[in-house]
């Protein structure tokens, strides 16, 4: 696996060794001992989410707060999305900056995205299945959000946003200033 570190501090892309041939291809997509050897993340994951969305589905930010927070390794078992995080530490040198990679069934790439970083994605594709690990529970009493048009983050979702499909959920929540975020 190659690890390729990103301008914020923790977050991670994840490439996988494929080995391929005329039968198809094969490889790892996750490997507990492996990811603690090559970044130091030693934390098990505790939940597995998969979503299905049709194109211009826009979904996010989303995180959860202490004392429940989500760790995630998202990756795309079919079509690609735009993968979006936004760093959330209010001590980290990149609070409230974004950074965004895409995530393709063909590329394989994983994103490794720790605690304190708020996440969403738009759907490229004419559909998509993302899958992603997380190493806590779903805790609704921690749930968090930042919204995702914030003029302060002005994220590039990669889509037309006159277009983009939100829930109403997303459509109302708060601007990263006015979030509850109890990341430090």
């Amino acid at each position: 696996m190659n690890v390729i570190k990103t301008p914020l501090e923790g977050l991670l892309i994840l490439e996988p060794k494929v080995h391929g041939d005329d039968r198809g291809y094969f490889f790892e997509s996750y490997n507990m001992r492996q990811l603690e050897a090559l970044t130091g993340y030693d934390t098990a994951f505790r939940q597995d989410n998969q979503a299905r969305s049709v194109k211009n589905v826009l979904r996010g930010l989303h995180y959860q707060n202490h004392p429940t927070p989500q760790a995630k390794l998202i990756r795309v078992l079919e079509g690609r999305i735009w993968d979006v995080v936004v760093d959330i530490r209010k001590s980290s040198k990149t609070y409230g900056q974004w950074y965004g990679v895409e995530l393709s069934a063909e590329n394989k790439l994983q994103f490794l995205i720790p605690h304190g970083f708020a996440h969403g994605y738009a759907v490229l594709s004419e559909t998509s299945e993302v899958f992603y690990k997380c190493d806590n529970f779903y805790d609704k009493a921690a749930e968090g959000g930042v919204y995702f048009n914030d003029p302060a983050l002005a994220i590039d979702w990669k889509i037309d946003i006159s277009k983009a499909i939100i829930s109403e959920k997303d459509q109302k929540q708060p601007l990263l200033k006015d979030a509850v975020n109890l990341y430090e």
